[in-house]
């Protein structure tokens, strides 16, 4: 292999401490170098050309620059050496800025020292290199949306209206979701169904988007680019093309009386029934629990659309990206028996006034009390019911309950002005665009606000007792009501779940599936092609619901709209002869991407590149394009082939967070010890135990291994298996007489470059009172080792 290394000055960053003509020399007598410079700017125009320049008059196969962090320039120099004919993957930096001159500068002999211990390790890498090249796959442009709430339907029109077909699957029988069912919405009280239903009715007459109601989606596979999705339309023992929804005709003559499930309880519906008044399609449905097959409603129907005979339809179609949009669950308040819902007629839910204020509702929009009838005097709101609530598994905020208690509170003492309304919470939250303005009208319309959890609701003579401790007055106080109104928080939509272990999605604790990062990708899934709107991933607003539906149908228009997809080449590859089929790579990949079939087999296009299956394997089956297992070892024994400094520590950085969090303690300018020679990987989970004991074999006093924060994988749980496999090794390491205390894993994110500096300094410490490594082996009243080249 032929290299050439090249060594920035980059001013004074590297030159002001460290002394790259030195370097220069040294790189020179590193085995393979054709070729070393030093430039004062290697990325400027000038140390560009003069590296193009080397490649073709050299005839060089590999490229090491020594300058600032990859994660900054790296691609700018592989596009250099891309314009000079080189395989772009032929490139290899060393971080001597960063990691090194701006974290040293108080140690300018030792930061030397680490700088060609960099330069080596790189050189090392850089000689076992090999081209790679990025394939393009043709993708389907059609997209699969799983939900038909408000999210999902933005998501549809927005995806259809820039061309690309839509399937949208709902699993009831109208799309609309839970907003369909709302009386107004905050915090400008519009009418909940007059802004929706228009969106609701495009999407039904969109040529591009097919609607698939009352169906449920049994297979998912593939990845991103060509997923197929299977599934069933349940009968609704209706012809959707030819009933006209005129309900009145089938319905009048059904004997039959059931709970409505869209009235949550207040109200009945018959056997064959129109979910809401504007639901989409506009067509009735049986529902086969509840008929008593008397064949009334098929000679009532005027245009024969009855269908006893009706059977479920399978479907399957071939889709590019999948956007979840599952939404959510009301808490059930009946878990909650001290507040007596379901036993006490005049305790109910949100949901429930919702209904009772809607003018479609059960009672034609009048709020009257269940157990009488009659309109409700007083009216309390309790706040935080199954929300910030340990007791039921809860910690969490659901964020819309305060705002649509204030709603409500509102058009109950707008409609009716003598009632007396009042709202127990326990902190109230109005934290968005407008919402501090509606708590402050909430309280000049005399609605009354006390802090304080409720500790009981009891029924007394007919007529609800509230008991709650004044937090404010810090006295207990009992009151009565007409009716209490239980404001019930939001949970992850059990239902979803099959899509979710279809689709290979992470949960949260609180059971909402996870995003990629809540910040960075708020509406990407691990799995690639995949994406997540609305309550899906958590409690939140409409408006918000609605601008994540925007947002993922963005990102699948940008991953589909050029009909194919480039696939990174940094993938892991399988030796069959090696491979047992043992599916602890299946286990461990976080996109989905391997499958075994006998062997194993990765599916380039879903594969991240992490690396997690091959430091997995039992047998060492299953390596990476780059990163691999011989490259890695390369830079470890280079890393230990001249110990210039005691205690000395082999680190493995994760990229995507403490790779970036080493370079933020550089920029900050945060001085630690330079004992550490960081190694980038592209996850923690790709520390294979055999670099751990290589490292330690080649002299290494300590290895350090850096990840992501628990939680915030980029890789999602990567970091947990690393962390399980260094508990592993450290037991090992103990049961061989090894200080297991040699080996420490740590997390930190991209913008704890303290927390680095501060791990690498206290772990310098503690070996030192380890010594040197191999010390804990030695007979007792042996002299400890010598420690050569300390």
């Amino acid at each position: 292999m032929r290299i050439g290394v090249y060594v920035c000055h980059c001013g004074l960053n590297i030159a002001g401490v460290l002394e790259p003509d030195s370097l220069t020399e040294f790189a020179k007598t590193l085995p393979g170098v054709e070729v070393a410079r030093d430039l004062q700017f290697t990325c400027s125009d000038t140390g560009q050309e003069t590296i193009k320049e080397d490649i073709k008059e050299h005839k060089l196969e590999s490229i090491v620059v020594a300058a600032c962090s990859p994660r900054l320039h790296e691609p700018t120099f592989r596009r250099v050496v891309s314009e000079a004919g080189m395989n772009p993957f032929m490139l290899e930096m060393a971080n001597i800025r960063e990691q090194c001159s701006w974290v040293h500068m108080d140690e300018p002999p030792q930061a030397q020292e680490k700088a060609k211990d960099l330069i080596r390790m790189a050189v090392a890498k850089a000689t076992l290199l090999s081209p790679l090249t990025g394939e393009t796959m043709p993708v389907s442009r059609e997209v699969l949306v799983i939900g038909g709430g408000v999210a999902g339907v933005q998501a549809s029109l927005d995806l259809a209206d820039c061309g690309l077909h839509v399937y949208l699957v709902e699993r009831r029988p109208t799309i609309g979701g839970y907003m369909a069912l709302l009386t107004d919405v905050f915090p400008t009280n519009d009418c909940s169904i007059c802004v929706l239903a228009p969106k609701m009715t495009d999407v039904y007459n969109h040529p591009l988007i097919t609607l698939v109601t009352y169906a449920e989606i049994l297979n998912i596979e593939g990845s991103v680019g060509r997923f197929t999705v299977s599934g069933v339309k349940k009968a609704r023992f209706v012809d959707e093309k030819l009933c006209k929804g005129c309900l009145n005709e089938c319905a009048g003559v059904c004997p039959m009386e059931v709970p409505d499930d869209y009235e949550f309880g207040l109200g009945k519906r018959k056997a064959i029934f129109m979910p809401i008044p504007q639901a989409v399609p506009l067509v009735a449905c049986i529902d086969p629990e509840s008929c008593i097959g008397c064949g009334l409603c098929a000679e009532a129907c005027p245009v024969d659309a009855v269908k006893y005979d009706q059977r479920q339809e399978d479907f399957r179609f071939d889709v590019g990206a999948i956007i979840v949009a599952t939404g959510w669950q009301s808490f059930d308040p009946a878990r909650k028996e001290e507040y007596g819902y379901g036993r006490y007629r005049d305790v109910i839910s949100a949901l429930q006034v919702e209904r009772l204020l809607n003018a479609a509702g059960p009672t034609g929009g009048e709020v009257v009390r269940p157990s009488t009838g009659q309109v409700a005097k007083s009216v309390a709101f309790l706040q935080c019911v199954g929300s910030r609530d340990e007791s039921v598994g809860n910690p969490y905020c659901s964020r819309v309950c305060c705002m649509y208690a204030l709603k409500n509170a509102q058009l109950i003492k707008e409609k009716y002005p003598e009632t007396e309304v009042s709202i127990h919470y326990i902190d109230l939250r109005a934290g968005g665009e407008g919402y501090e303005e509606f708590y402050i009208r909430a309280q000049r319309l005399g609605i009354n606000f006390i802090r304080g959890r409720v500790s009981e609701v009891e029924e007394v003579d007919g007529t609800l007792k509230v008991n709650y401790e004044d937090t404010l007055l810090g006295d207990f106080r009992s009151r009565p009501y007409d009716l209490v109104v239980l404001s019930a928080g939001l949970e992850a939509n059990r239902d979803a779940d099959v899509v979710g272990n279809l689709l290979g999605l992470s949960k949260r604790p609180d059971g909402f599936f996870e995003i990629a990062h809540p910040k960075m990708r708020p509406v990407e899934a691990h799995i690639d092609g995949v994406f997540i709107a609305g309550c899906a991933s958590g409690p939140k607003e409409i408006q918000v619901s609605i601008a994540q539906g925007e947002a993922a149908a963005s990102k699948a228009m940008g991953l589909l709209v050029r009909g194919e997809l480039a696939l990174d080449p940094v993938v892991a590859v399988v030796d069959a002869e090696k491979c047992i089929g043992c599916r602890l790579c299946v286990d461990t990949c976080p996109g989905k991407a391997i499958s075994v079939n006998g062997i194993a087999l990765v599916d380039e296009a879903a594969c991240k590149g992490c690396g997690t299956c091959a430091a997995a394997c039992p047998v060492d089956a299953i390596d990476m394009t780059l990163f691999s297992d011989e490259q890695i070892l390369s830079q470890i024994r280079a890393a230990t082939a001249v110990k210039g400094q005691y205690p000395f520590i082999v680190g493995f950085l994760c990229n995507w967070c403490s790779y970036a969090g080493a370079d933020l303690a550089g920029t900050s300018r945060i001085q630690y010890p330079t004992n550490m020679r960081a190694i980038r990987v592209m996850c923690a989970g790709r520390v294979d135990p055999a670099f751990v004991l290589e490292a330690l074999k080649g002299g290494a006093d300590g290895v350090l291994i850096s990840g992501c924060r628990l939680g915030e994988c980029h890789y999602n749980k990567g970091n947990y298996q690393a962390y399980q496999r260094v508990q592993v090794l450290k037991g090992v390491l103990e049961k061989v007489g090894i200080n297991p205390g040699r080996v420490k894993i740590i997390w930190c994110a991209a913008s704890e470059g303290e927390i680095l500096a501060k791990e690498v300094r206290k772990f310098a410490g503690e070996l030192k009172e380890m010594g040197p490594v191999g010390t804990e082996l030695a007979p007792p009243g042996s002299p400890e080792p010598s420690g050569v080249g300390y």
